[in-house]
């Protein structure tokens, strides 16, 4: 079993764990991690289905929680490798979110002019980039492929408003991932971030410059819903053999 990531619709961390859902990944596997993390209850989640352009389509949202007893606390790499490794999941899933948020921080780090230990949690990403990165990664190594396929990934253009202020399209974060891992890329009409730096280090991860073969058979399509605006914010994974 291999599956071909379909990033012609962007890709972002929560459409990555959204189509793995719809493919039939262990959801049980995925409360139980997300349920094990020492965060203080900093957040909530829903896995859902919703209708995206007709297509009923899985959709994982995570939410921050207001916690009067714990403020959210930025937290560097080493605080989120322990979160990691303090985590209720297996060994593998452990190792590839450990190097997901590895290529994320190093792409913040040169982004900021910073070492790896002072690029803080928010600028690794927010409490929802961990939420979506860990059960991306567990349920990645529930489903187990042998070899991993990816489009070229199209983003948008234009400007983007975070807590850095206003940033250009692509995001400079995802501009230093593709161009350090060499990943296919271009840029589509749409208005807007569609691939974010989360998705992208997903991709970075897991490349391996397979072409996807000229024939297949599709045994299941797993389709995750993304929450931007533009044309066709669905992200499609195929389980091919």
């Amino acid at each position: 079993m291999n599956l071909y990531f379909d990033c012609k619709s962007g890709i972002s961390g929560d459409m990555v764990v959204a189509a793995l859902i719809d493919l039939g990944a262990n959801i049980e596997k995925l409360k139980i991690a997300l349920d094990s993390l020492n965060l203080y209850n900093e957040f909530n989640y829903k896995i859902s289905k919703v209708n995206v352009n007709a297509i009923l389509v899985s959709d994982f949202d995570v939410t921050l929680t207001k916690n009067e007893n714990h403020f959210h606390e930025h937290r560097n790499l080493d605080d989120i490798n322990e979160i990691i490794d303090l985590a209720d999941l297996d060994e593998n899933a452990k190792i590839l979110a450990k190097r997901i948020f590895e290529i994320v921080a190093e792409a913040e780090a040169k982004v900021h002019g910073k070492n790896l230990s002072e690029v803080h949690f928010h600028e690794v990403g927010a409490i929802d980039s961990i939420a979506d990165i860990i059960a991306f990664s567990v349920l990645f190594s529930d489903l187990n492929p042998q070899k991993v396929y990816f489009s070229t990934l199209t983003d948008g253009q234009g400007f983007v408003s975070c807590m850095h202020g206003t940033l250009p399209v692509p995001v400079p974060a995802v501009c230093e991932i593709v161009a350090k891992y060499k990943l296919p890329f271009c840029i589509s009409s749409n208005d807007g971030e569609m691939v974010t730096p989360t998705g992208a280090a997903i991709v970075a991860a897991l490349y391996a410059e397979e072409k996807l073969p000229d024939e297949f058979v599709i045994l299941k399509t797993g389709y995750g819903a993304g929450k931007r605006k533009y044309k066709n914010p669905i992200l499609r994974v195929l389980c091919i053999e």
